[in-house]
């Protein structure tokens, strides 16, 4: 199904390559709006439009890199800004390394100050604007076993969301988070060979990350997306510093 709910809207999305990021880009364009859809791995970009049959320009954007951010973000000049950019790590507070903690930092929470200091003015000189964050159910909302750095940064993005949103409520611009539970996606998939490497067995590793989801499977990244679509459009006009939590009941056991 598709419509015009963000026709006039310009909308730049992080980590468009695959995963959630994609599947929005292509919801977003189909749904009216211009999108901008950036990736550090722009090969993967290159279908991308053909695919969303909508407006879409693919380029690349580094959210760890500010000249790089400042630059594509002048470029799109968004109406809605969608920080999906982010990596799971996997291991507790004993096995998490000075390394991997600040590389989480930067690319789960920093380069989100990065694109929000970017778009911001622009979308305060245009009277209004909504931002969009991609948090976590695992982090302010539940923990998971083995994601100490994932969850610490994930539960931060809750924390800009609600920041970002409070100081600037009265000027148009709304600020919401998403937080999903196990999504279908290159990087799931690529964890859950991972654990069955370690396990011995591929099928035990997936059967132990579909058993903590009640209703029996992940989720799409089509569903997550449709969240996306309504956050950026005028429908949730009324909706701002909030956590939307998109789990499959996950954190409601």
């Amino acid at each position: 199904m598709t419509g015009q709910r963000l026709a006039g809207k310009r909308v730049l999305v992080t980590a468009a390559a695959q995963g959630i990021g994609r599947a929005s880009a292509i919801a977003m364009a189909r749904e009216g709006a211009t999108v901008f859809a950036t990736d550090v791995n722009t090969d993967l970009l290159g279908t991308l439009p053909e695919e969303a049959g909508g407006s879409v320009e693919a380029f690349a954007l580094d959210a760890r890199d500010d000249a790089s951010v400042k630059t594509e973000v002048a470029r799109a000049e968004p109406d809605v800004l969608f920080n999906c950019a982010g990596f799971v790590h996997h291991g507790s507070v004993l096995d998490a390394t000075d390394e991997e903690i600040d590389f989480a930092m930067d690319l789960n929470l920093r380069s989100m100050v990065r694109t929000i200091r970017a778009a911001l003015p622009g979308m305060l000189e245009r009277g209004g604007g909504s931002i969009i964050n991609m948090s976590s159910a695992v982090g302010s909302v539940i923990g998971a076993p083995n994601r100490f750095v994932y969850g610490m940064t994930k539960a931060a993005v809750v924390g800009l969301t609600k920041s970002v949103a409070v100081d600037y409520i009265t000027e148009g611009i709304r600020c919401n988070c998403i937080c999903p539970g196990t999504v279908e996606s290159p990087s799931w998939h690529a964890r859950v060979k991972a654990l069955g490497e370690k396990l011995g067995n591929y099928d035990e590793a997936m059967a132990q990350f579909v058993a903590r989801q009640p209703m029996g499977r992940v989720a799409s990244p089509e569903e997550i997306a449709a969240l996306v679509v309504y956050l950026a459009s005028d429908e949730s006009a009324f909706t701002t510093g909030h956590t939307h939590i998109i789990d499959g009941g996950w954190s409601g056991q």
